[in-house]
């Protein structure tokens, strides 16, 4: 018997194809892999309720790692000691407060599945409403009466240099800032030093599986940690080049069944 292998997986560019599934082939390599005796789990930027889909679909029985380590549970699992680390309610209401300073178009906080909007915006709503969350709009240095899991800052392409770098000036000691790309241009904030690998480490150790033996897939820059950290980084084709560079190896495309080719050659499946 091969060791226990814990398998991560980010969603978008990586388990999901672009049109946000997830293809058969790949779908039958880590069912294979379960019953085999190995964990998967999902380790994304994703809040749980946007992600239940795909766990259900897969029929995990693990942990999650949700908004990119800052909120880690066990949806079925009530014994599992979860981790919400959310941002400190004072220094978000303070960004809260530089909206029309830094040209910011809106803000969005997340507090696990509940999302409050700074203003309300109908079409960014649409990208945020997955999972039939508990939505608010209203000036969030008011509405917002606990520290947020995340913040999300939307803001037209050439105001976000200047953004992140008052960021970065301002709130270094206590904060971590991303960028997504499409179809959601935004600025994602959470608590510092937090991210995927601090989300993995935490339940390789809950299962009991060493680091050498943990495989994490991934794309994007919100992935960094995760590959760094696994036994096993793997970038996918599409992944961005910084990302390749610090992978142990490169897999196919999300579109190409990166991940189920992958996982078949490397057990033998």
């Amino acid at each position: 018997m091969t060791d226990k292998h814990l398998i991560c997986l980010d969603l978008d560019g990586t388990l999901l194809t672009d049109d946000k599934t997830i293809s058969s082939f790949t779908k039958q390599i880590l069912t294979q892999l379960k019953q085999d005796g190995h964990e998967v789990i999902i380790s994304t930027g994703r809040p749980y309720r946007a992600s239940e889909i795909y766990y259900q679909e897969l029929g995990l029985d693990a942990p999650i790692i949700n908004f990119n380590g800052a909120f880690i549970h066990h949806p079925s699992d009530d014994t599992f000691k979860a981790v919400h680390t959310p941002l400190d309610l004072n220094i978000a209401r303070d960004i809260f407060r530089q909206v029309e300073n830094l040209n910011i178009q809106n803000i969005i906080a997340e507090v696990k599945d509940h999302v409050y909007f700074h203003y309300h915006d109908e079409l960014l709503f649409q990208g945020f409403n997955m999972g039939d969350p508990v939505v608010k709009s209203g000036d969030l240095s008011i509405s917002l009466q606990e520290g947020p899991t995340s913040i999300l800052i939307q803001a037209e392409e050439e105001y976000v240099p200047a953004i992140r770098e008052h960021l970065s000036a301002v709130y270094a000691e206590q904060i971590e800032h991303r960028r997504w790309g499409a179809p959601y241009p935004v600025i994602e904030l959470v608590r510092k030093d937090i991210n995927k690998a601090v989300g993995i480490q935490y339940v390789s150790e809950y299962l009991d599986i060493k680091q050498k033996n943990i495989i994490a897939f991934g794309d994007e820059d919100n992935d960094f940690e995760m590959i760094e950290y696994a036994g096993i980084g793997v970038a996918m084709d599409n992944a961005i080049q910084a990302l390749k560079e610090k992978a142990d190896v490169m897999t196919l495309s999300n579109n190409d069944d990166g991940i189920g080719v992958f996982l078949a050659d490397y057990f033998n499946l």
